[in-house]
């Protein structure tokens, strides 16, 4: 029961983005037709692709998409174990207020703000600058990644760090050679729940980058959604190229997020 419960999950969560693959290579009237039907020699097309490729600067925007995800990841990764190495490790005054206001983070959207962050913006003059989602997407999912970094980083033996201080090897080496490698399950989970909100993200991109050089996949996409006429063809196509490297990154960081997942659940 467990296993077929499971399975129907798994069904259900992976249909959505099967359904989006199948109909990406069928004509517009087998769309509408049959959307559940497999594509056959009639009703096989690619043009959506072409069209997606040929006509918009769809490479551009799959690129800054990239580079804002890839970006907002690194600087989540890096500044949210900094912060949890310093809460979870040294004692100073304010470290509890600290804690709750990270935590805060969490429960409060960030999109409530996004009249006052367009205002930051506009002063600092990043309106239309791929920089502005960076920081963005950065501040979106810091606090996540230090409730996740630092739970983990208690849980690292003090011997180990206390060999490494004996031995003179200082706090930054210690951090950077001892600890982070030790938390490579926990990295991978906040990577995979910080890097989805961004990549799929609309609303910032919409209202901080929405210029041709800087719009991202998400916003590209909806060129071709029209108040009267859509081509889901090139809507579907592009959903598919999207799609693509969510997948991979998944693929290579999922044994490690089944491991921080599930570390400490077995004594």
């Amino acid at each position: 029961m467990v296993h077929a419960a499971l399975l129907a999950y798994t069904v259900l969560a992976l249909f959505p983005i099967a359904l989006i693959l199948i109909n990406s290579v069928k004509t517009r009237a087998a769309i509408f037709d049959d959307p559940l039907a497999l594509p056959t020699m009639e009703t096989l097309t690619f043009s959506g692709f072409v069209k997606v490729i040929e006509s918009t600067n769809f490479l551009q925007y799959f690129g800054n998409s990239l580079i804002v995800t890839l970006l907002s990841l690194g600087c989540i990764v890096l500044f949210g174990a900094m912060a949890s190495w310093a809460l979870s490790e040294y004692r100073f005054m304010g470290s509890r207020l600290l804690a709750l206001f990270l935590a805060l983070g969490i429960m409060i959207p960030i999109r409530l703000g996004t009249v006052s962050i367009l205002e930051l913006m506009v002063r600092l003059e990043l309106v239309n600058t791929l920089t502005a989602l960076v920081l963005v997407y950065t501040a979106q999912g810091l606090p996540l990644a230090v409730m996740i970094l630092s739970e983990f980083m208690r849980q690292v033996p003090a011997e180990l760090k206390d060999a490494a201080r004996c031995d003179g090897v200082g706090e930054v080496r210690i951090f950077f050679q001892v600890i982070l490698p030790l938390i490579r399950p926990a990295i991978a989970t906040v990577a995979v729940f910080t890097m989805i909100p961004a990549w799929n993200d609309l609303w910032f991109p919409l209202i901080l980058a929405p210029s041709e050089p800087t719009r991202t996949v998400t916003l590209g996409v909806q060129q071709f959604i029209g108040q009267y006429v859509t081509d889901w063809n090139s809507v579907l196509a592009a959903l598919s190229l999207a799609v693509i490297p969510m997948l991979i990154l998944y693929a290579l960081f999922s044994r490690q997020l089944i491991r921080g997942l599930t570390a400490g659940a077995v004594k």
